[in-house]
């Protein structure tokens, strides 16, 4: 049996791969456990939804990407809790695990805002099945409108509703048109997907407000040329089968609506018995570990991490978000600590280092806000699809998604319209 110290990873998302990596050198073992066999690179997620793209290109084994780091060992375990006093890990199969250290990367879940009854009628977007079943929905709004002889009905199957107008709720809402109007249009008989409406819903005056407004703005102006309409400054205050309730009063009939508005973290951070805020998110020391557990690090969408400036100053009121470099980054850093503790180091602050925002609305269409400077329209764009395709795993996945988008672009179609399973 080995005498190195054991790292657990809990997640081998984004965040959870970087710290696996990071630990390939160093003189530990390394446990990796996620509830799936699988790394999702969840920025694409909405192409999946939106059957742009199959599941299988922007998936990846994890055993595979840790198949030549011969510290790491991969286990399909779900965590349901930590004891941080005995320094062990429960699962939904009754397994404990001990640790020596951990790294907690289970990211974070929609939140509906005590409202959970919504989530049936309002998925989110958080997973691979999250994506599956958004784009089951949306299939299927269009073949019931199909087979329906009641103008009002018909009407309602083709009204989408998006609530949240951040980076998710944009690129969905800026897609769909094209697919109703360009890709199915040709398709189907009895009804005009040109009457398709997609309605963005944001409590904020203004769409992707961690952008600066004048890319917010154009963004805005954007999405209505694409045939988005966007609603500001109201908020969803009923969802039900037949539509949503909006808080000016308005009654919108529509029997598809999805949920882009809100984040919870994993419940797992919850049994570390620490202070967390209000989305779940564990409040976290400088160097990402937890307070009184220094052998415990939580990054990535479960942690609240603060900003800090190069001399490691806190910059007031501002946090690390909730995007892919925050979590890769935040691994990195705490693979780094956990080697320096094993070594008995002083740890370093985690000081996250901005590369640069992107969002996609449709095509010829996106914002960055880069550190080089803004940009917008088709060289965004571009931009947003190179970076895309580079940080995607597998060569595979690389060629099979450019040439997904290269068909897509030159024909409008889309090869993954599979139904699967037609309940709702």
């Amino acid at each position: 049996m080995s005498t190195k110290p054991r790292v657990v990873i809990v997640g081998g998302g984004f965040g959870g791969c970087a710290a696996a990596k990071g630990l390939k050198d160093a003189p530990v073992e390394v446990l990796m456990l996620d509830k799936t066999n699988h790394y999702v690179f969840q920025p694409l997620l909405y192409q999946v939804a939106t059957a742009a793209l199959a599941p299988t290109e922007i998936t990846y084994p994890i055993r595979t990407i840790l198949r030549k780091q011969k510290n790491a060992t991969v286990w399909l375990a779900e965590v349901t809790g930590v004891d941080v006093n005995a320094k062990t890990l429960s699962t939904t199969e009754g397994k404990t695990i001990p640790y020596d250290y951990l790294i907690l990367a289970c990211g974070a879940r929609h939140s509906y805002f005590g409202r959970d009854d919504w989530e049936p009628l309002a998925p989110g977007l958080k997973t691979l099945g999250d994506a599956l079943e958004m784009r089951q929905r949306f299939l299927m709004a269009f073949e019931e409108a199909e087979k329906c002889d009641d103008p009002a009905l018909q009407q309602a199957w083709l009204t989408f509703v998006i609530v949240g107008g951040g980076p998710t709720g944009c690129e969905l809402a800026g897609v769909l048109p094209e697919i109703a109007k360009k890709a199915l249009s040709p398709d189907f008989r009895r009804v005009d997907l040109h009457k398709t409406r997609i309605l963005l819903i944001e409590n904020s005056p203004c769409i992707l407000n961690t952008f600066p407004e004048d890319l917010a703005q154009q963004a805005q102006k954007d999405l209505k040329r694409l045939g988005v309409e966007v609603r500001n400054g109201v908020k969803v205050t009923d969802i039900r089968p037949e539509g949503v309730t909006l808080s000016s009063g308005e009654e919108i009939a529509a029997r598809t609506v999805f949920w882009a508005a809100g984040n919870k973290a994993a419940p797992v951070g919850g049994s570390l018995g620490v202070p967390t805020d209000r989305a779940g998110r564990v409040i976290v020391e400088r160097d990402l570990s937890i307070p009184g557990h220094p052998e415990v690090f939580v990054i990535g969408d479960m942690a609240q991490a603060a900003l800090r400036d190069s001399s490691g100053e806190l910059i007031p009121e501002k946090l690390v978000p909730g995007v892919a470099q925050g979590a890769v980054q935040g691994g990195a850093c705490a693979a780094r600590n956990v080697i320096r503790r094993v070594n008995h180091h002083p740890t370093e602050p985690f000081k996250y280092q901005n590369l640069g925002d992107l969002a996609v609305l449709g095509r010829g269409a996106a914002i960055g806000n880069l550190p080089w400077g803004k940009v917008k329209g088709y060289f965004a764009w571009g931009v947003w699809l190179f970076v895309h395709v580079l940080k995607l795993v597998g060569y595979r996945n690389r060629l099979n998604v450019l040439l997904e988008w290269a068909y897509a672009y030159l024909t409008y179609q889309r090869g993954a319209r599979l139904i699967s399973n037609r309940r709702r």
